[in-house]
This record gives C-alpha cells, structure tokens and sequence, in this order.
C-alpha cells in the first residue's frame, strides 16, 4: 500500500494545499482515481455537518462559488455517486486535466501506473476573461 498525493493546481497558477489518500493497487484506471478522489473529499465533507462551504475537484449541484470553495444553499449532505459523475463529465468536458507524475492522462478508461511518491495534479481549467 502507498500513499498517493494529490493536488489542485489553476492556469493562473494557484497551487492548493497537498493531500494524499492511501491506495493499495499498483495501477489504477483515471475513472478509479477520480472516484476515490471525489468519495474521500464528500466523505470529509459530510463528516463535518456544520461546515456548509465544500471544497472539492467539481462544484455540487445547488451551489454557489465563494472564495474558498461552493456554498450550499441549503445544508445537506453530498451524495459522492453524483459528484462522482459531476467529476467524470468534467474531466471529459476539458474542465480540468489529470497529469500524473509529468504525464497527462487524456482517457479515463486508461491504466495509470502509481508508484511510490507519486503526484496527481488536478489542473483546473480557468476560462479566459474578457474574450
């Protein structure tokens, strides 16, 4: 078993704090990373029920963006299925891109080898201002 690291990064440069998640498999598929990804990130949130800001890869349904993540408009808990497919439709959308070590992960069907120490950035696509 070894500890994965993950990391959210922008166009603009913005770097979020790392974090990892312990996985036991050698090779997983893109699909696979991003469910655990998301489930472990809906699992923390839904652990801690007075917080109503989630931080997350993708913005849940009936949210608003804030500063430092997507408000909830109304305090629920987060079903992780669907921000599992929130997560699969963006990333096939080009909304964010998946690299892997320096390798970008272009199909979510892919095996990805994952060795020791390895960095999982998940570079979110800024849209460009003013056209």
């Amino acid at each position: 078993m070894g500890t994965v690291t993950f990391v959210d990064e922008t166009t603009s440069g913005d770097r979020g704090a790392a974090f990892g998640l312990e996985i036991a498999e050698e090779r997983l598929t893109a699909r696979e990373l991003i469910r655990r990804r998301v489930f472990q990130e809906v699992a923390e949130f839904n652990a801690r029920s007075a917080d109503q800001v989630f931080q997350g890869l993708v913005q849940p349904q009936d949210t608003e963006r804030v500063l430092n993540g997507y408000a909830l408009r109304t305090p629920r808990r987060i079903d992780p299925e669907a921000q599992t497919e929130r997560a699969l439709t963006a990333f096939a959308g080009n909304g964010f891109l998946v690299l892997v070590g320096d390798r970008q992960v272009t199909d979510p069907d892919e095996q990805i080898e994952l060795p020791l120490g390895v960095e999982v950035t998940f570079l979110k696509l800024v849209p460009l201002v003013g056209g």
